[in-house]
């Protein structure tokens, strides 16, 4: 337990890539084989429950303190984290007060993690209050106060630190002598996860998993030049540049994955792409975006993230956020490696293959508002088939730059953020190469917002409140719209911090409710409508442009002024 939890602080205190990997392969390096399983399920985002329920933690940790219960509360409304608060509560181990009952289970110096996370699962829904005191006990007296702040993440399901999946299989691919694209789908293929499957990750010889692996994406970079600098417009490609999910399909040896662009396996989530893959030939792989469309409306951003992330979907949810793959490069085919010739060549045999299979519309039609396509009115005819899953994504013609920016003007009332230029002589590079693909976006749409509440940070910005929750106005009061955690200067952040304290108003755990005060211009990319927010709208990565010291709170935008902004999102189909 000892040496994760120093893992845990090193991770914790750095934001430096280079110095996360370097902990975690040490770690895993020196790890027992047991241990580094458990590790590996706790960072990589693996489900974690409560073993204990938080009043039956709190009232043993209160009277183990010796402190009333109101105290215990207000030292957790002041830290605004509980497993640090319980931490700091406790004495030492030698002023612990002895378990209760004759019978003393004991845990002995330094337990490792796996026998600590053994010992959680076996308490988890024990009912006796005896039994649960004693085991806490038995365990506060052998953990430093460090070590107990990272087990009593681990106690009530809450153990995250700023590490990725993608980071920790790049630390183990570096102990395998693996690429990291490699140890991802192994990790994916690895069921169940204990010490002798942990060995067999860092085998260096191929494994089954390791043909499902896709190729680094090709990024675009943001164009920050006048359009008219990159030459004439027939050299170049125009695309939507779609509101999905980047993704490659890769289709090998009769097995199927989706990747997302952060390496993340996503091929449960989307059944229906992966089904349409199984007519592509073998040895195909695609780059393209997931998109949630019903008919011929685009659901949008928020819409597509209830499918991402999930084990399995269910037949409803399918219905609801039908999902296609819209594909704008064919990366690989027949098991030939593709990225060097040109993009026009690529572009054409794409285009002949999906002809092929029947999966491409000659064109996409107009479409109604998301208002008019309804998740309750879903059926199963509103859901793609398996042949209409797979897409081309269009060309945006334009003889001119003038012609090119006129659709990009088009853009949102189309539910894209605008266009991808892609020089047609390029090759698929890898990462963020400027000069043959850019993205050149829309503006963002602004408007002025009232801070509510505030909560503070975590890590090195753990004793300042960083994150904040905005509001407009709606009907003579004000309904909170977005969360924003960044945008300010770091001197403006303490200024902040110190306006929130003298103008809390009440305090709700961690979060301070403040008197409506400030106001802050914010930045963001759309507006969608949503069920699970109070105020109705969703809006899309927002964040803060700048702290608008010249206007009161009265100031402020109102949700009406988001409702207007909240157009029908049509397919965006071939430019007329």
């Amino acid at each position: 337990m000892r040496r994760f939890a120093e893992l845990y602080w090193r991770l914790d205190g750095t934001t430096a890539i280079t110095d996360k990997v370097e902990s975690l392969r040490g770690y895993f390096a020196a790890a027992t084989p047991d241990d580094a399983a458990c590790a590996l399920a706790v960072l990589s985002g693996g489900r974690q429950s409560r073993a204990v329920p938080l009043p039956v933690l709190r009232r043993h940790a209160a009277a183990a303190a010796g402190i009333p219960d109101w105290l215990l509360e207000e030292c957790y409304a002041q830290a605004g984290d509980l497993a640090e608060t319980l931490a700091l509560v406790l004495p030492p181990p030698d002023r612990l007060p002895e378990p209760p009952g004759p019978d003393r289970a004991g845990i002995g110096p330094d337990l490792g993690l796996a026998a600590h996370v053994q010992r959680l699962e076996a308490l988890r829904g024990e009912k006796d209050d005896e039994v649960i005191g004693r085991f806490l006990l038995d365990t506060w007296r052998v953990l430093a106060p460090r070590e107990r702040i990272v087990w009593h993440k681990l106690l009530t399901g809450g153990c995250r630190v700023g590490v990725s999946r993608s980071l920790v299989a790049r630390a183990l691919a570096e102990l395998a002598g693996v690429e990291p694209a490699t140890m991802i789908a192994r990790l994916v293929a690895l069921a169940p996860l204990d010490g002798a499957a942990f060995s067999r990750l860092l085998d260096g010889n191929a494994t089954g998993p390791d043909g499902l692996r896709p190729y680094p994406f090709f990024l675009a970079a943001a164009l920050d030049e006048p359009v008219e600098r990159l030459g004439a417009p027939a050299e170049w490609l125009a695309e939507w540049k779609w509101d999905g999910i980047r993704a490659q399909l890769v289709q090998r040896d009769g097995a199927t994955a989706l990747w997302t662009r952060g390496e993340d396996l996503a091929t449960e989530a989307f059944p229906e792409i992966a089904a349409a893959a199984a007519g592509l030939p073998p040895g195909t792989v695609l780059d393209g975006e997931l998109l949630a469309v019903r008919g011929e409306c685009l659901l949008g951003f928020a819409a597509l993230q209830r499918r991402s992330g999930r084990r399995r979907v269910t037949r409803p949810l399918l219905a609801e956020v039908p999902c296609v793959f819209v594909a704008y490069d064919l990366v690989e085919a027949r098991g030939v490696d593709l990225r060097g010739l040109p993009l026009v060549e690529r572009r054409a045999r794409l285009t002949d293959l999906l002809g092929t299979v029947g999966a491409l519309p000659a064109s996409f039609r107009p479409a109604g508002s998301v208002s008019e396509a309804k998740p309750s009115d879903a059926t199963a005819s509103d859901t793609p088939a398996a042949g209409a899953t797979l897409w081309l994504s269009p060309e945006v013609p334009g003889a001119a730059w003038e012609d090119l920016a006129a659709r990009r003007a088009e853009a949102r009332d189309r539910g894209v953020e605008g266009l991808i230029l892609k020089r047609r002589q390029s090759p698929y590079g890898s990462g963020r190469t400027r000069g043959d693909w850019w993205k050149w976006k829309i503006e963002p749409l602004e408007i002025d917002a009232v801070l509510l509440y505030a909560q503070a940070g975590h890590g090195r910005r753990a004793t300042l409140h960083t994150d904040y929750t905005l509001g407009v106005w709606h009907e003579g009061r004000l309904v909170t719209v977005a969360k924003a955690y960044s945008g300010l200067s770091d001197a403006e952040i303490v200024e902040v911090d110190r306006i929130v304290r003298a103008t809390t108003r009440e305090r709700k755990g961690p979060v301070r409710i403040v008197e409506p005060s400030l106001v802050f211009q914010i930045a963001f990319e759309g507006v969608a409508p949503s069920a699970r927010h109070k105020a109705k709208l969703a809006l899309r990565f927002p964040r803060i442009v700048r702290w608008r010291r010249d206007k009161a709170p009265p100031d402020a935008g109102r949700l009406a002024d988001l409702a207007r902004l909240c157009t029908a999102a049509t397919l965006p189909g071939p430019a007329p």
